[in-house]
């Protein structure tokens, strides 16, 4: 597997990618569709927004297994929830992430060797807190589990506009206050 930046010519590798999403994996992600019109959009934003697009790709076959993204921009409505929850967000701060993985390849642990590129991703854009793009479906505990796991706290609930129940969740990237790093301290037989 090699995580690299989305470019141009990943246009119908990533449009083969979407189209292959399960009806689950769908509901789950934030697409506006799952098609080549979609993948060229994706394709055709580089560099031209606020987004970085990351696929993850399967090396000897050259498919799309992936797709992570960044989003430098808060939403007026992320900003209201997560103020509602009592966390001020700030784009000098904070960036939304949102992973997408081929059916095939979740519940692999792909996701978690992956994530600590994607902490270093953050760190590097001088994020050093990431919040969920569009939360994560209460009905999705699998998801849940990762995000928590890899060191995502809960926020609150939100009411999506379908009527059902997503979880904002935010990861913090500095250290605890009173920590330093590794401790000091020896312990003794």
């Amino acid at each position: 597997m090699t995580l690299r930046p989305l470019t141009h010519a990943d246009t119908r590798r990533l449009a083969e990618f979407l189209g292959a999403l399960s009806p689950e994996s769908r509901r789950f992600s934030t697409f506006g569709g799952y098609d080549l019109a979609t993948a060229r959009e994706l394709c055709d934003a580089i560099a031209r927004y606020d987004k970085l697009r990351l696929v993850l790709e399967d090396v000897p076959s050259g498919r799309v297994v992936g797709l992570l993204e960044f989003s430098l921009a808060l939403t007026p409505a992320d900003i209201a929830r997560y103020q509602d929850a009592g966390l001020r967000l700030t784009e000098t701060t904070d960036c939304r992430f949102g992973p997408t993985l081929a059916d095939d390849y979740q519940g692999r642990g792909i996701g978690t060797l992956a994530f600590p590129l994607v902490t270093e991703v953050a760190r590097l854009l001088g994020r050093p807190r990431i919040i969920l793009w569009g939360g994560v479906r209460a009905d999705n505990p699998r998801a849940i589990r990762y995000y928590e796991k890899n060191g995502f706290r809960p926020v609150g609930f939100f009411t999506e506009p379908d009527g059902s129940l997503s979880l904002d969740m935010m990861l913090d990237l500095r250290p605890a206050p009173g920590r330093t790093g590794l401790s000091t301290r020896r312990s003794h037989p």
